[in-house]
């Protein structure tokens, strides 16, 4: 019986906590079917649990249905291809800032022979060299030719981007906030182009000198000749190499070239991915768009060599995203973009591997939670629990590399398959309730009778002296004679040994009958243990032949073997073997099959035939005759209607004087704890 223990509320509770008895209710029937409490708890996992009262947990396969959802809405909200729409956007309002600043000033300038209103000199005016000079008031007089030069340079830009950043390289912008917003877009651009596999160069690229420059150039090149050599099955000197530059990785350099090369490889996967996920025109210029930012061939000509050496070492797949949205996204953001989804694809490998091992320490939380929010890391560490839940609590242990049941554990499936069967049991019509009393194995009834001599004087006060109030009438004082009293009548249970005989044959595990025999068994040596303690209980599997399972060994206990065979002969005489050492009280063999006998023993050799031979047969039944003749009865519970099974069936009746019963294997714990039962009682007087 469940018990309950309160305690004030501190803080420190929590109400939803995982309890492991809702835990092994959820692998119970899956540890009743083949016993591996590691395939259990990670098929518990895969699945998740409801719970009661929000104790519960979603398994592996929500999360991984979670983090589909996530990737869906990125692909279906965002389009990709207007990250160069967007590049293109800034750029032309860096030039209409500029077109409007030049025109403001020339509106803005004194009249002509003005001091103020001085052009600057021709011989030192260019459109690379502005001067903040303010010329006539008339935007394209001849008055002011530097800035007339400088709306016709503008005006004659290429139309492409690629080439209006390189004819504005060496402009000098009249206007700071232009010069400011051009100079903010190359350095995003450079670090874009860079950053993507040196992320603290491509911060400190725009406060480079020339010699800081020409040696990251050098690295490259010097990058590239170990890749190639890599590449050709030659030695690298990657020591040396990091002896050179180790200085430019950071706090952390790697320590061997393949570390190296999966850096960065892993850091180049988001912009190769932004690229794959581009329409091929759309990629090709914005590649234009970040060559054309570095400035610097000799610097972009490595760099793409680089990429290229990458391509070839790294055994990443090259993800492309089909994005479907509307919504705009900027070159930042869409590789956040490539980043998450990289994440999000990098996750779901990791969940489903943990599907398949059961392991959930590769798992990644910290992204997890990136990308789930924190309810997400808190239904991994829920997952995280479960074994150590069960363990603390005595049903599962670590056994080297195998999780085990405990004694603790078995007991618990049994309770749980003995609960199942009265659960199905008609309401009313069996008195075994869960209490918390415990007692003897004598149970009083609500029957009375009458006192006789040598009776147990278990006394009904009530009614004994409602029976003096009848027999003298009214008045006090009431006078009780023995002829008054009356007693409880007791049910007597008698003790018990039974041997349960498991067909563990082929057809028993491809009928499905094979799991409801295990929890059969596992019910009734829990009945047995909490209510009849003073009863044996054997199981008995047999096949091609026969051995005596312990309780121990139930849950893990299959069906199926090499050899076919349905030996009963064999099993008979274990069980004959096992009964004989009780020589008191009842005994009695429950066994289970769905066929007849196929085999028997000669001289400790199991021989098989299929249809049964007469020899099969006749061993069988001299064998039923002997467990008659100790006085051992024999009930049958068969599977399966077959003629000739119920044929045999009906002559070990006959022999034995059993009973035979027809079930299926939904109703075959009822059937057998009842008959059980049923058998333990006979009324005796009290």
């Amino acid at each position: 019986m469940r018990r309950y223990r309160y305690s004030s509320w501190d803080g420190t509770q929590d109400p939803f906590a995982m309890d492991a008895d809702e835990l092994m209710d959820a692998m119970a029937d899956e540890l009743m079917s083949h016993g591996d409490a590691s395939r259990a708890l990670r098929n518990l996992m895969r699945r998740g649990m409801q719970g009661r009262m929000g104790s519960g947990f979603e398994g592996l396969r929500r999360m991984l249905e979670r983090l589909k959802q996530q990737s869906r809405e990125r692909l279906e909200r965002y389009n990709l291809a207007s990250v160069i729409d967007e590049l293109k956007k800034r750029l032309d309002e860096i030039l209409h800032m500029e077109r409007r600043a030049l025109e403001a000033a020339g509106r803005e300038a004194p009249q002509e022979g003005g001091e103020a209103g001085k052009a600057p000199d021709a011989a030192t005016s260019s459109p690379l060299q502005a001067t903040p000079a303010q010329p006539s008031s008339s935007p394209r007089s001849a008055a002011d030719p530097w800035r007339q030069e400088r709306l016709q340079f503008l005006d004659q830009l290429p139309p492409d981007f690629a080439g209006r950043v390189q004819a504005l390289s060496d402009y000098e912008f009249f206007s700071p906030e232009a010069q400011q917003a051009f100079d903010a877009l190359m350095e995003m651009l450079k670090q874009q182009a860079l950053g993507t596999m040196f992320r603290d160069l491509a911060q400190r690229l725009a406060s480079m000198t020339p010699q800081e420059l020409q040696r990251l150039k050098e690295m490259l090149a010097d990058l590239n000749h170990m890749l190639d050599q890599q590449i050709w099955g030659e030695e690298p000197d990657f020591e040396g190499f990091m002896q050179k530059y180790g200085d430019l990785f950071g706090p952390q350099p790697p320590q061997s070239l393949e570390e190296l090369v999966q850096q960065l490889a892993s850091r180049m996967a988001h912009m190769q991915a932004l690229f794959n996920s581009l329409p091929e025109e759309v990629r090709e210029e914005l590649q234009q768009m970040l060559a054309s930012a570095l400035q610097d061939e000799e610097l972009a000509a490595e760099l793409a060599e680089l990429q290229a050496n990458l391509d070839f070492l790294a055994s990443d797949e090259r993800r492309a995203y089909e994005f479907t949205g509307q919504e705009a996204v900027p070159l930042e953001q869409a590789l956040r973009l490539m980043d998450e989804l990289h994440t999000i694809d990098r996750l779901q490998e990791q969940l489903a591997a943990a599907e398949r091992r059961g392991s959930l320490e590769d798992i990644d939380a910290e992204a997890l939670e990136r990308i789930l929010g924190p309810e997400g890391r808190q239904e991994l560490e829920k997952l995280r629990e479960l074994e150590r839940l069960l363990e603390q609590a005595g049903y599962l242990r670590r056994k080297g590399d195998r999780l085990e049941l405990t004694p603790k554990g078995i007991r618990k499936l049994g309770l749980k398959a003995l609960q199942e069967i009265f659960n199905r049991i008609k309401m009313g019509r069996y008195g075994g309730h869960p209490t918390a009393r415990r007692g003897p194995g004598v149970e009083a009834t609500h029957e009375t009778k009458r006192y006789e001599f040598g009776d147990h004087f278990h006394l009904d006060l009530q009614q004994s002296i409602m029976n003096a109030v009848r027999r003298q009438g009214k008045g006090v004082p009431v006078r009780v004679h023995p002829d008054d009293f009356e007693v409880y009548e007791n049910d007597n249970l008698n003790q018990c040994s039974t041997v349960l005989m498991l067909d563990q044959s082929r057809s028993m595990g491809l009928n499905g009958c094979f799991d409801a025999a295990k929890k059969v068994a596992l019910a009734l040596h829990s009945l047995i243990k909490m209510q009849f303690p003073r009863d044996t209980l054997y199981v008995i599997g047999f096949a091609e032949y026969a051995h005596e399972l312990r309780h121990e060994d139930i849950p893990t206990a299959s069906w199926g073997s090499y050899y076919p065979g349905t030996n009963m002969h064999h099993a008979l005489m274990l069980a004959r073997r096992l009964l004989s050492r009780h020589r008191h009280g009842q005994r009695q063999i429950l066994m289970i099959t769905d066929g007849e006998p196929t085999a028997h023993l000669e001289q400790g050799l199991a021989y098989f035939n299929y249809p049964p031979s007469w020899r099969t047969i006749e061993q069988t039944l001299l064998e039923v005759k002997r467990c008659t003749k100790e006085g051992i009865v024999i009930n049958t519970f068969m599977m399966e209607q077959d003629p000739y099974l119920m044929r045999f069936v009906q002559e070990i009746t006959r022999i034995n004087r059993g009973r035979a019963f027809f079930s299926s294997p939904h109703h075959l714990g009822e059937y057998i704890v009842m008959d059980y039962l049923n058998n333990k009682r006979r009324r005796r007087i009290a």
